[in-house]
């Protein structure tokens, strides 16, 4: 089962998320989901992230969009998008060495 408390935490101060709703569940949990969320900069986003005490996979492009991946406390996978003429497959690491 998962630890709400945790959960909460990450949502909140880890991804900037706030509540305008809540639903708590009577003991089920999900199947499990990917959450893609198309934002202004993912890139700035990867970067907030880190600074927030998280560890994000490195952003990269995959189809004509920076990616940044996070999974939270229960695994499930949140994509946060935005679009790029740099070329596929390219981490943000290596625009950083240039």
């Amino acid at each position: 089962m998962s630890d709400i408390a945790r959960s909460v935490t990450f949502y909140t101060e880890g991804l900037g998320f706030t509540f305008r709703h809540r639903w708590m569940p009577e003991g089920k949990l999900g199947l499990g989901a990917d959450f893609c969320v198309m934002c202004d900069d993912a890139v700035a986003y990867y970067r907030q992230l880190q600074t927030n005490g998280l560890n994000p996979e490195e952003t990269f492009v995959g189809n004509g969009l920076w990616v940044t991946r996070i999974d939270d406390p229960d695994g499930y996978r949140l994509f946060f998008e935005s679009p790029t003429y740099v070329p596929e497959e390219t981490k943000l690491s290596e625009l950083q060495l240039a």
